[in-house]
């Protein structure tokens, strides 16, 4: 790699959010960050490994420099070990004995109680003491053993008997009971620490779980630890980090402790507001300088969120610590022009960066402008610059509201006067669009107890014109609305006649061409010789092999073909199609089995023989009892059964092979339920509501794997599950679900692939949340009534879609359609007469060799 494209590569970082210093450096006016957002981990990584690659030492020991100084690093055992060992090269300066063991005393604070890990720290503090051994040192080394005793460590019964073997004298009773109540505890430790270890990471369930026992345990020391080792594995959770310093905030409330752990939770997580409002307000609970807690203010506004919401609820956080500085009774004062001149600012930063980011202020109902203008009304008694404020409030598209209008009435009616207040109802019943009854009456009701008569007629006016116009729009509306959906049930209606006459149009032919071949079967041998039979097309749903001889058609016609000496007629073999229908038992399906019964769909119509596939598939899942598959009157399998099991717990089993392929389509498997007596049951086994863990992506190309799509995913994160949408058929929608293990990975993933290329196509992502679904309304009773059969007859679902009768209602009116000519005659539809067909006058071989030659 030659140095132009390194700077090529780090050019493209500083578009990310990344610095590159040389060119770019902090001897440039443009400064050394050019950075949209300075927190983006994973860009600091790769300016690193990039300049680790060049060679640029200097550069990059400053990048890593401004790195750490970003994201701290993680004070686990090992580390604390490797400082007090490093410090102890320094013993023989001046000072360097307490120094050392000043460092193996905060190594011992922090992680002293380490399961697992402290018992290194503890025997590493004791060598030194015994290397530096002195008559005044014994002490030492015995207290620091009889420390080590009272904790649950493992492997503390070497160190006991490590400490029987160096004492000279016998260990005191106190001591001993110490050791065995560490023990005790211990054994209650045990199953955490063994569930940690057989864990994979995060581990967060794990750490949970053992974060609630030390809670119910109550040692401060330890459930500061065992939050810090969660910590130490899952440092980009804001939620961990948020429950950790709440325990600090109500329980232990050190001030460097808790500012500590606040400063390292917005460092690890920065993307998240609500760590920065905690520690805002952990600053303010400390009294910490006025100075740091703006420049904090300002960090989390370069912290780069993901929401334009999340804006909003910074600023309005850092307001309310500017107005709690204030000292209202004094008429003007320094913090009161910092907050005022903080008010504006807001307005105008949603106004101008979150807007032109977000394409939206996040504040539509404009709260930050609300509250200063109820801090002018209510605290400094400026209703002028309040009214002003809620003038600017309405021209952002909020004066349509009538909860707008009746906060600002509010307003008034607390700290203005009863001129103000009769003004803000009648502009409110003039521009109220949502609820203008509501209006109406709250301005009726004001000068029923406080205007005179002329108000009282005014308003009566205003009021009843106002309604008697929204009742005229509303009527049009309505009108409107049911002229659309007139348009709607018309065209509906007009597809479905076009379906039923195409399907009438193909049922005609059908009996065109099987009264055409029983013409010629009546008409053997009339022209020409008898030749070599041919055997004719199979319909859809005859049997797979070849015809017996003495069951085939043959076509006898202008050049001389004729059939067998003993052919079926077509009412033979329509007889024997009728038999053959009525051999095919119908399933039927007990709902008292309903708890050891699955119902299984979308499988393939092809399928040969369903119930030994299925018995095998099924069988990993527990004893099969029986399996129904569904045929057609035809004999052709639908695509569904009812799979029985002996146990319960078999059929619940069986729910996880739900989207399995099969044959190239995802089988559905779900539980049998008779949706008659369970209308609102659903099958949809995944969540329709906000999951700030999982994305949402869409534009995928179709050709895209769940392979090739983890490629990308995992780069940000480490990706749990991810879910390729497909259609019934199992082909790609270009729709697909990733999973993360957390939140923050989540966001980290959107801001980094929204707007991706893959395979040229442009992806777009989002945090998932899925629409409400639309409910479907509920047939009328009279139409229902035409189609009501027995449940058992189909099924736990009803009546299959081929089982519909399509005939139109506009044909089955008629009492004698006429139906179209068939060869040469025109008869009645038998589907529609409600008379029996008339015979049409049968055609033999010569009366259609006329009909041509006539022609």
């Amino acid at each position: 790699m030659n140095v132009w494209s390194l700077k090529w590569k780090l050019s493209v970082l500083v578009g990310l959010g990344c610095f590159f210093e040389g060119e770019v450096g902090e001897e440039s006016p443009r400064g050394q960050f050019l950075s949209i957002n300075a927190f983006d981990y994973n860009c600091h990584l790769d300016l690193i490994k990039l300049l680790r690659q060049e060679g640029e030492l200097v550069k990059l020991r400053r990048a890593r420099q401004k790195m750490s100084e970003l994201f701290p690093l993680t004070e686990g055992p090992e580390i604390w070990l490797e400082y007090a060992q490093y410090s102890i090269g320094g013993i023989g300066q001046e000072g360097g004995i307490e120094k050392v063991r000043s460092i193996f005393e905060r190594a011992l604070t922090a992680v002293g109680l380490h399961v697992t890990k402290g018992t290194a720290l503890w025997e590493a503090y004791r060598e030194f003491e015994n290397a530096i051994l002195e008559t005044a040192q014994l002490e030492k080394i015995h207290t620091l053993f009889r420390r080590q005793l009272g904790i649950p460590l493992l492997d503390m019964e070497n160190s006991y008997a490590e400490y029987e073997e160096w004492s000279e004298d016998p260990i005191p009773e106190t001591i001993i009971k110490n050791y065995k109540k560490a023990l005790q505890q211990l054994e209650k430790c045990k199953p955490y620490e063994e569930a940690l270890l057989g864990a994979e990471t995060p581990k967060l369930a794990e750490y949970q779980a053992y974060i609630d026992f030390e809670m119910k345990a109550g040692d401060p020391a330890r459930i500061q630890l065992i939050y810090e080792r969660a910590l130490a594995e899952n440092c980009l959770v804001p939620d961990l980090w948020a429950r950790y310093n709440q325990y600090l905030d109500r329980q232990l409330k050190v001030k460097e402790l808790v500012l500590s752990a606040h400063d390292r939770a917005v460092r690890n997580c920065p993307w998240t507001v609500g760590l920065w409002i905690r520690y805002l307000l952990a600053m303010e609970r400390h009294r910490v300088d006025h100075g740091i807690i703006s420049e904090m203010f300002e960090k989390a506004l370069n912290a780069g969120f993901i929401q334009a919401t999340d804006y909003v609820e910074i600023w309005q956080a850092y307001l309310d610590y500017l107005r709690r500085r204030v000292d209202f009774t004094q008429d003007s004062s320094k913090e009161l022009e910092e907050l005022r001149s903080a008010f504006a600012r807001a307005v105008e930063y949603l106004k101008q960066e979150v807007e032109e980011r977000f394409s939206e202020s996040g504040d539509p109902s404009c709260t930050i402008m609300q509250n200063w203008a109820r801090v002018e009304a209510r605290l400094c008694n400026n209703m002028q610059k309040a009214r002003e404020l809620w003038d600017n409030i309405m021209t952002k598209g909020n004066a349509k509201y009538a909860n707008m209008w009746l906060e600002y009435y509010n307003l008034e009616r607390a700290h203005g006067d009863t001129q103000h207040c009769r003004k803000a109802l009648h502009r409110a019943v003039q521009c109220t669009s949502d609820y203008p009854e509501h209006v109406c009456e709250v301005l009726l009701t004001l000068e029923r107890i406080e205007g005179t008569l002329e108000d009282w007629d005014a308003a009566v006016q205003k009021t009843e014109n106002r309604l008697a116009r929204v009742n005229e729009q509303r009527a049009k509306a309505a009108e409107k609305e049911a002229a659309l959906a007139k348009q709607e049930e018309e065209k509906a209606e007009q597809r479905k006649q076009a379906r039923a006459e195409k399907k009438a149009s193909k049922k005609a032919k059908k009996n065109r061409i099987g009264d055409k071949r029983k013409a010629d079967d009546d008409d053997e041998g009339e022209w020409g010789q008898e030749e070599e039979e041919q055997p004719s097309k199979r319909h859809k749903g005859d049997g797979d092999g070849v015809l017996p001889e003495e069951d085939m058609e043959v076509e006898t016609g202008l050049f001389g073909r004729s059939g067998p000496e003993k052919p079926d007629c077509p009412a033979n073999q329509k007889e024997k199609a009728s038999t053959s229908r009525k051999d095919i038992p119908k399933v039927l399906h007990d709902s008292s089995k309903d708890n050891v019964t699955v119902f299984v769909s979308n499988l393939s119509y092809n399928m040969a023989d369903p119930e030994v596939k299925l018995k095998e598939l099924f069988e990993s899942c527990g004893e099969v009892a029986e399996i129904r598959p569904v045929f057609s009157n035809k004999g052709i399998f639908r695509g569904y059964c009812y799979v029985e099991f002996k146990e319960e717990k078999s059929a619940l089993q069986a729910l996880g092979l739900d989207r399995k392929v099969v044959e190239g389509r995802p089988m559905f498997v779900s539980p049998c339920v008779d949706k008659n007596k369970n209308p609102d049951f659903k099958v949809f086994r995944y969540s329709t509501t906000l999951e700030k863990h999982k994305l949402f992506i869409s534009g995928l190309p179709f050709s895209c794997t769940k392979e090739e799509l983890e490629d990308v995913c995992k780069a940000h994160g480490n990706v749990k599950d991810i879910r390729l949408v497909t259609n019934r058929a199992g082909k790609p929608k270009g729709l697909a679900y990733v999973e993360y293990e957390n939140e923050a990975q989540a966001s980290q993933a959107v801001l980094k692939m929204d707007g991706l290329t893959v395979k040229e196509h442009v992806i777009k992502v989002a945090i998932s949340n899925p629409p409400l679904r639309k409910l479907p309304d509920k047939p009328e009773a009279g139409r229902a009534s035409q189609f009501a059969v027995p449940r058992q007859v189909y099924g736990a679902r009803g009546k299959g879609r081929t089982q519909l009768s399509m005939m139109p209602r506009a044909l089955q009116r008629q009492s004698n359609p006429v139906a179209k000519a068939e060869n040469g005659m025109v008869q009645n539809s038998p589907a529609t007469s409600s008379e029996p067909p008339e015979e049409p006058k049968k055609m033999s071989n010569a009366d259609f060799a006329k009909m041509l030659l006539k022609k």
